[in-house]
């Protein structure tokens, strides 16, 4: 059974909301676009599920993107994620990793940038130091100080029958102020007896019975999560038009193409001397009509 499915549900009694995001194929698509090391593999699998929950916080259409940046072997880890559960990301690293590196390890003195893009209106940007032993509480951190709402963050990145899974959850207090710590620390402690194969393998609605078979739990429509890359050979070839025709013409001269390579999906896309001339002589003929 593939599972990629983001569930959304609302304690009635309790004014407080939860999520629960289950991945295979999605994070197994991520993971298998470059030779990353285990480490890398998971840091992008917890990314990819934080990524998947904050963004079903949305009430916009728009994006959210994580990025991880530091000055240690793994400079850069990145996944962006939209309202429709569309996700991509990609890790840039030097150098050996070792298989029990952690988030420190890995990212050395960096930081977490929070950018949240809606298609109408204002992006935002929040940058977040690196707080805490794993991203789940650099996150809670976050939503502590930027947002005042009580948040608890579990994810779990592993293997299961061979194959990587990556599954999360995510409560949060209600905003409307009707919530009580008391309530929500009650949910925190069932939640907390979550066992990581119960996520990657229990249907969302058995799962959370068992977690909170003594509340009135009200699950919405499940979201398909997918991989998603934005590539295409013709934004390809509008990035070559951008450049420079003498350099163009010196790296067909070296290799006898153009190629331009995506991080996010590993596709290359190659363009001879023919289809380079073709791409310049319609720019040109736009330029006159333009004119």
């Amino acid at each position: 059974m593939s599972n990629n499915t983001l569930n959304r549900y609302l304690f009635e009694d309790l004014s407080v909301r939860g999520e629960l995001v289950q991945l295979d194929e999605t994070y197994q698509h991520i993971i298998t676009s470059k030779e990353y090391p285990a480490p890398i593999q998971t840091l992008l699998g917890e990314l990819l599920v934080a990524t998947s929950l904050l963004t079903a916080t949305l009430k916009f259409e728009g994006s959210i993107t994580l990025q991880l940046q530091g000055d240690g072997p793994v400079s850069l880890a990145v996944i962006n994620g939209d309202n429709n559960q569309q996700v991509r990301g990609v890790a840039r690293w030097d150098g050996d990793i070792a298989d029990n590196a952690n988030l420190h390890d890995m990212m050395g003195k960096g930081y977490l940038v929070i950018t949240i893009e809606p298609k109408q209106g204002e992006r935002y940007q929040g940058v977040v130091g690196l707080e805490g032993d794993n991203l789940a509480d650099v996150l809670e951190g976050y939503f502590l100080r930027s947002e005042q709402l009580k948040t608890r963050l579990w994810i779990r990145v592993g293997e299961h029958e061979g194959k990587p899974h990556a599954a999360g959850m995510l409560l949060q207090v209600m905003p409307d102020g009707t919530g009580t710590p008391e309530d929500f620390e009650h949910l925190e402690q069932l939640t907390n007896t979550v066992k990581d194969e119960e996520l990657f393998t229990l249907e969302a609605n058995e799962l959370l019975y068992r977690l909170y078979n003594q509340e009135k739990v009200n699950v919405f429509e499940p979201q398909p999560v997918a991989f998603q890359c934005g590539c295409s050979r013709e934004r390809s070839a509008a990035a070559i038009i951008t450049l420079a025709r003498d350099d163009i013409n010196e790296i067909l001269a070296e290799e006898g193409f153009v190629a331009l390579h995506c991080d996010y999906c590993g596709t290359t896309y190659s363009f001879d001397s023919a289809q380079v001339a073709e791409l310049f002589a319609h720019q040109a003929g736009e330029n006159k009509t333009l004119h």
